[in-house]
C-alpha cells in the first residue's frame, strides 16, 4: 500500500527511499513536517521496469520520528528460525536485545531445553510430520530465517510440506524470508574467482540438494510476494568455533576438516558478518537475490592454523606443550598433500555493493585475533 508507481529507475548502484509524514499524534516535540525513511529499496527493483506490479509486501518497521526520543512501533518483529544453530543463536541474541521476539526449531529435547535456558522459545521439529505447534508459530511470524539442511533422499525438509506451510503463512504475517546455503554449491572451479552469477556446477549430492533446495526458496517466496534472499555462506567461525578453540581444545580433525585441510583455497566467514548480511537484507530487502557471504582472504587452512598457533603462544606461552597432546596424526596443525578438487575463490562483491556490508573481519587474522583477546582460560 506504501509503494506508488515508480518511473525508471536508471542506476543499480543507489536505493530508492520512501519517507512518510507522520500524523501529529506521533511526531516529537512539536516539530512541524517532520518525516521519516520507512521504506528503503535496492535499485533493482526498479531497473528495466516502468511501474511496479509484483506484489510486494511492504516491511514492518518502527517509526522513528526526527525527534530522537520519540520512536513508535508499527508491528512487532517476529524472527522464526527454521533451524536454530550456531548463526541463529548468535543473530537471535542479536535480536532479542533489541526488542524482537525470536523463536526457532532443534532437533532434540535436550536441545530444546538449552534454548529454552538462554531465553529462546524453542519446538522439536520433526521433518516427517511437522507439529501444529511449529506451523502455528511460524504463521504468526514476520520474519523466516531457513538454516536447515536437505535431508539425503528426502530434500528440504519443510518445503517437504509445502502447502502446509503456504496455508499457514496465509493471513499475510511474513514479510522477509531468508535460506543460508553454501559456497559448496559451486562445485569445482580450478581455482579461479566465482561470483552470484557464476553457473553452480556442484558435484556431490548434498551439494546437488543445496542448488535444489536454493531454487525452490526462491520460488516459494515468489509466490507469496516476499522479499526473498539466499545467502551462500564460507566455512562459518567464531566464538567456540574457530582454529583458536580448536587448538585450545586439542581436538583431532573431523573428516570434513580433513577434506578441507588439503585445499590451496578455503572461502571462510565470522559469524558477526554473516549477522551484519543478514540485517542488511532485512534493511535492504530484494527479490530473489542471491548473496555470497565470505570474507575477503580464501586463505589456505594449513595458514590459518599456523596462526592460531602462534595467538595461542603469544597469549598463553608453553600451553601447548603443556597440554594432553592428542595422536600426532590427529593434531590440528597436522595437513596433508594439497588438493586441487572443489578449489574456488569467492567473490564478495555483490555484498558489499547492494547491501553496504563493511566486513568487520575482513581476513581470518582480525576474527582471530578478536576471538583470543575475548578468551580466558
Amino acid at each position: 500500500a506504501l509503494l506508488p508507481r515508480i518511473q525508471r529507475f536508471r542506476s543499480r548502484r543507489h536505493s530508492l527511499t520512501f519517507h512518510l509524514s507522520l500524523p501529529r499524534r506521533f511526531r516529537g516535540t512539536g516539530q512541524p513536517g517532520q518525516e521519516m525513511v520507512i521504506c528503503r529499496l535496492p535499485a533493482q527493483f526498479f531497473t528495466g521496469t516502468k511501474d511496479i506490479s509484483h506484489p510486494i509486501r511492504p516491511l514492518p518497521c518502527a517509526i522513528t520520528s526526527l525527534s530522537p526520543s520519540k520512536t513508535v512501533d508499527l508491528v512487532e518483529s517476529r524472527m522464526f528460525m527454521l533451524g536454530m544453530g550456531y548463526v541463529g543463536q548468535f543473530f537471535g541474541q542479536q535480536l532479542k536485545n533489541e526488542g524482537w521476539v525470536v523463536k526457532g526449531t532443534c532437533r532434540s529435547s535436550r536441545k530444546k531445553k538449552e534454548l529454552e535456558e538462554i531465553g529462546f522459545d524453542a519446538f522439536v521439529f520433526n521433518a516427517s510430520e511437522p507439529e501444529s505447534s511449529v506451523l502455528s508459530s511460524v504463521s504468526s511470524c514476520t520474519h523466516l530465517l531457513v538454516s536447515i539442511p536437505p535431508v539425503p533422499g528426502l530434500g528440504d525438509p519443510l518445503l517437504k510440506h509445502g502447502e502446509l506451510l503456504r496455508g499457514a503463512l496465509g493471513d499475510g504475517s511474513l514479510q522477509w524470508l531468508c535460506y543460508l546455503s553454501s559456497t559448496g554449491v559451486y562445485g569445482d572451479c580450478s581455482g579461479a574467482w566465482v561470483d552470484e552469477d557464476y553457473l553452480a556446477n556442484p558435484s556431490i549430492e548434498p551439494a546437488k540438494s543445496r542448488l535444489l533446495a536454493e531454487n525452490e526458496w526462491l520460488s516459494f517466496g515468489d509466490s507469496l510476494g516476499l522479499s526473498t534472499q539466499v545467502l551462500r555462506l564460507g566455512g562459518i567461525y567464531g566464538p567456540g568455533r574457530s582454529a583458536i578453540d580448536t587448538m585450545i581444545k586439542q581436538q583431532p580433525l573431523t573428516s570434513r576438516q580433513k577434506m578441507r585441510s588439503s585445499k590451496r583455497y578455503t572461502s571462510r566467514v565470522h559469524v558477526e558478518d554473516i549477522c551484519q548480511a543478514l540485517r542488511a537484507t532485512i534493511e535492504m530487502p530484494s527479490i530473489r537475490r542471491i548473496y555470497n557471504v565470505v570474507d575477503d582472504d580464501p586463505a589456505p587452512r594449513e595458514e590459518v592454523f599456523a596462526y592460531a598457533e602462534d595467538l595461542v603462544e603469544k597469549k598463553w606461552p608453553g600451553f601447548i606443550e603443556q597440554a594432553p597432546l592428542t595422536p600426532k596424526e590427529d593434531k590440528p596443525c597436522v595437513f596433508g598433500k594439497r588438493s586441487s578438487r572443489g578449489e574456488k575463490r569467492v567473490s564478495n562483491a555483490r555484498m558489499k555493493s547492494e547491501l553496504g556490508v563493511k566486513l568487520r573481519h575482513p581476513s581470518y587474522r582480525s576474527g582471530l585475533l578478536s576471538i583470543t583477546e575475548q578468551l580466558t582460560l
